[in-house]
């Protein structure tokens, strides 16, 4: 079995947490997300508001969609991406795709819909100072 990374962080309250090494989820479907952190539950509680800004139909996860999600990740650092029913590859399928992108975490795949989270490299909403405030 394998170990995911420690991680180090602060909650909404300011409070300062610490993730020890945790086993690695063995469902190859769940191998995609991102370990169970406080991050993770402030981020799903923060998307759920959220309207999706990519929709994926029936032309699957091409180049252009890859693009626009990598785009809408830096303009907003978590999306909401639905999958239509044309879509011709299982959500568990367009999820690992996205998420292979540089710095790309998948934080919820919930029926047709997925969560990405990317922080921003300059000015990150959840994380670091941001976070703090």
């Amino acid at each position: 079995m394998g170990r995911a990374d420690a991680a180090v962080g602060r909650d909404p309250r300011g409070q300062v947490w610490q993730l020890a090494a945790m086993l690695a989820p063995t469902s190859p479907r769940k191998q995609s997300l991102m370990p169970s952190t406080p991050l993770r539950r402030l981020l799903r509680a923060s998307g759920h508001a959220l309207q999706a800004i990519v929709q994926i139909g029936k032309g699957g996860t091409n180049p252009a969609v890859i693009a626009q999600v990598a785009r809408a990740l830096f303009d907003h650092e978590l999306v909401k991406v639905k999958l239509a029913r044309e879509c011709p590859e299982t959500r568990f399928e367009v999820a690992e795709r996205l998420g292979e992108g540089p710095g790309v975490n998948v934080v919820q795949i919930l029926g047709n819909t997925i969560l990405l989270y990317k922080r921003h490299p300059n000015h990150p909403h959840f994380e670091g100072e941001a976070a703090v405030r």
